[in-house]
Parts: C-alpha cells; structure tokens; sequence
C-alpha cells in the first residue's frame, strides 16, 4: 500500500522513535527526546498532517505534548486495535519500522478522529490520580500480606500501611486543589458530586480519564466507558448482551457510584428493584445503573446544569 503524504505513523519505545512520514517514504529513527523530537516536527506545522501512534503509557508524553504544542492532528490509538488492522492487511511480522509504517496505513485508510488536546490542568490531574490509584493498590496488597506472617513482619506491615494511609490522604489533598484551581474542573466536579453516589473519588476519575464528558453522545461516551452492550447475533443464533472494551478505571469508578446510588437516592433504587423483579442478575442491574448515572453525568456538564431528581 503506497502512503500518501500528510499521514505519519510513530512506533514508540523508551529510547527513540521510529517514524514512518508518507512525504518521504521510508522509516527513520529519531531519540525520544523533546529537542529531537521538536526538530522533527518543524516541517509538519505548515502542513495538513495526521500523526497516528499506539498508547505507551509514560513514554508517549513527550511525543503528545510537543505534538499538542505545535498544534499538529495525532491520535493515539489501542495497541489492540493496531495489531488487529495489522493482520487484517496482511502484515504478520513485527518490527520497529514495519509498526510505523502500518500505523501510517492505518491513518490513511481508516481515517481517526484526531485527539482533542487536554489542559495543563487536566493532564496534572490525571497524573496525580493515577499516582493515587498506585498507592491505593500497594495498600490492598500489604493489608493481604498481614494474614499468616509473623509478627515481626506484621508491625513491618503496619507502619508501611500508616505510611501509605499518609500519603493516600495528602495525595487526595492535592488532586482536590488541583480541581480547585481551575474554573472548568471545579464547575465540573460541583455538577458530579449533585449526583447520588458520586463522591470526590468518582468525580475526579471522570474529570481526569474521561474529558470527553459533556461533548459526546450518549452512545458514545456509554461505549468510551465500557458501558455499552453489545450484541452476538449470527444465523438464528442470539446471544447475550454484554459490555466489551472502553476504560477499566472509569467504568469501575461508575459501578460503585451505582452501588450507592442504589442505596440512598429513590430513583436509581426504584430502577434497580425493576431489573431484579425481571429477572436480572444484581451485577447486570447495577451495570444499568452505571450507565443511567453516565448519561445523566453527560447531559449535566453539556448543559451545564446540576442533578435534580
């Protein structure tokens, strides 16, 4: 498949980046640094260009941010899905350079919405809550380790929980300022905490891993979450619906919104005794719920207006 110019693929490691530019038409390697990288990208901010690279986690942030800057289109696309468009061309081997050039072919045939760029704040936000999350997941495993050790190691245990307690709490301080600060974050977490079940935890995950909040359709952000049902049909076969895919974090932060919202608030409660009247298992109703709280979170910061039942 012969690539046009204006499509760019970028194959991401720790160390450099291989870049394959539809312009040129063979693949180069640059350092993954914000000085090459910036060089590299001169000669795209006058141009119509679309740069396509797969999630790396920490090390696609330098890429992003000089990207965002200068104001060139990028996506940043699944791995999974990348490998899958992969085999769907033809193309089996994996390398450094046969990566980009296939993420180039993806840019070009399928043609992705380019990423909105986030906020300064945003992006801090984001940060910190996923440093958040890493404690509170060291948390857990030591409050597992303290069942059949001896008790040497369990007052070892203990005072690295009261550590982390500490620093959980001091974390949770901070990512509340950070919302604080700005203007948007703060009138967006005010609208999310009016619904029932979303506290200061729920909230900042939505803020901080879903931004697209607000701007999408109902489908769309249902199916950005992992909350959107899926059919298996094939023949005279059907199958059951179930959810596949969007983000973990949200979707998890979502459910337990539901779980208390099944609680406290007579709406979600009343919704919540239907499903399970009719039949359904309490993990699928609570799903239900989920997604009703995602909807409505949605229309609220559209409109700009608070939960009212």
């Amino acid at each position: 498949m012969k690539i046009h110019p204006g499509f760019v693929g970028c194959d991401i490691s720790k160390a450099h980046l291989d870049l394959f530019d539809g312009a040129v038409g063979v693949a180069e390697r640059i350092a993954n640094q914000a000085e090459a990288i910036a060089q590299r990208l001169e000669p795209w901010r006058h141009g119509d260009v679309l740069v396509v690279f797969e999630a790396t986690g920490p090390y696609d942030r330098v890429l992003a941010q000089a990207l965002t800057e200068a104001g060139i289109a990028f996506v940043r696309v699944n791995p999974a899905r990348a490998r899958d468009f992969a085999r769907a061309t033809g193309v089996l081997a994996k390398t450094d350079r046969i990566d980009a050039r296939m993420l180039a072919a993806m840019a070009q045939t399928l043609r992705p919405a380019p990423r909105q760029p986030r906020s300064p704040e945003r992006n801090r936000l984001a940060e910190l809550h996923k440093r958040r999350d890493q404690l509170v997941a060291m948390r857990k495993q030591e409050r597992t380790r303290r069942q059949g050790c001896s008790d040497e190691i369990a007052d070892d245990i203990r005072e690295t929980l009261a550590w982390l307690d500490i620093r959980i709490a001091a974390l949770e301080r901070t990512i509340q300022a950070c919302i604080k600060a700005s203007a948007d974050l703060a009138g967006a977490e005010a609208r999310l905490r009016s619904i029932p079940g979303v506290g200061p935890v729920a909230s900042a995950t939505l803020i901080a891993l879903l931004p697209e909040l607000g701007q999408r359709s109902p489908k769309t952000i249902a199916a950005l979450a992992g909350l959107a049902p899926y059919n298996v049909d094939s023949g005279q076969f059907r199958g059951s619906r179930r959810i596949h895919g969007g983000r973990r974090r949200v979707r998890e932060a979502l459910y337990m919104a539901a779980v208390c919202a099944a609680r406290i608030e007579q709406r979600f409660a009343d919704a919540y005794r239907r499903m399970i009247n009719a039949g359904k298992p309490p993990k699928v109703a609570l799903i239900a719920i989920a997604r009703k709280i995602l909807v409505i979170a949605n229309a609220m910061l559209r409109q700009r207006l608070s939960f009212n039942p």
